[in-house]
């Protein structure tokens, strides 16, 4: 699928890598500029790289900085400039007993993945609203509506993920700015290779059908999706063309949810 972004600015967090490396390359092979994003700038040095190789037109911004962190969104911000079109992807993940999950992982899972999407659209939605356009993703997660109960932190931060991006929306409401949020199923990134790597497992073997079958028993598509086809999704989302859909959760999940609302 391909969009027309020609003239608009992307800020995209949390992407030298996995799904936000691939939303970033498909912004900027649709035409956006985009600034890319990662906490170190070596990071976002080699992904600007590797997007240009994949897409030699791409016009790319360095946007280093830890967007956990208000400092490190103030930076993102003033290396990023103002944008048209803000996708909240910065996440983290991890598998952790229930009751083992200590108040500073809460807390970390809270400011990584949740106060970042607060703090950038904080500063761009209004800046958005005075231009009468912009567009604003949330990367939640089918374990924001199905919680696992292998990591109960991170649903619950993709949860709150869908309240902000409802709220948010609301607060924008006949502005010309869009805000939703796109739920990724289980997807086939660096980060979900070294989950399994360090269960002894392997990502695109047996292990994955077992994974699915056992940890995702609802999966329509019964395979892990890759990072482009969730790019694909969310490039649709912030064009132009998305104009009437706001306020919005979008499953990417390959079924693996199970409610049709």
């Amino acid at each position: 699928m391909q969009v027309d972004l020609s003239g608009l600015r992307a800020l995209v967090t949390g992407s030298t890598k996995g799904i936000g490396r691939a939303i970033a390359q498909k912004l900027a092979a649709s035409g956006a500029e985009v600034a890319v994003n990662g906490r170190k700038p070596a990071d976002v040095a080699d992904a600007i790289e590797t997007i240009r190789k994949a897409a030699p037109a791409a016009k790319l911004i360095a946007a280093p900085g830890d967007a956990g962190t208000a400092a490190g969104v103030a930076a993102i911000v003033q290396a990023a400039g103002n944008v048209d079109i803000l996708v909240n992807n910065v996440g983290i993940f991890e598998i952790k007993d229930a009751f083992a999950i200590p108040d500073e992982d809460w807390t970390r899972m809270f400011e990584t993945n949740v106060l970042s999407g607060v703090r950038f659209t904080r500063h761009y939605g209004p800046r958005m609203r005075e231009k009468g356009f912009g567009r604003i993703v949330f990367i939640s997660s089918e374990s924001g509506i199905q919680i696992p109960t292998e990591m109960i932190h991170y649903g619950f931060s993709k949860a709150a993920d869908l309240a902000l991006m409802r709220g948010f929306a609301q607060a924008l409401a006949a502005s010309g700015v869009t805000v939703n949020a796109v739920l990724p199923g289980p997807t086939r990134t660096e980060g979900v290779e070294a989950m399994f790597a360090s269960m002894g497992q392997k990502v695109g073997s047996e292990d994955e059908r077992k994974f699915i079958e056992s940890g995702r028993p609802s999966s329509i598509l019964k395979r892990m999706i890759t990072p482009e086809e969730i790019a694909d999704v969310v490039a649709f989302v912030v064009s132009r063309e998305a104009s009437a859909m706001t306020g919005s959760p979008v499953r990417a999940d390959g079924g693996v949810v199970m409610s049709i609302t």
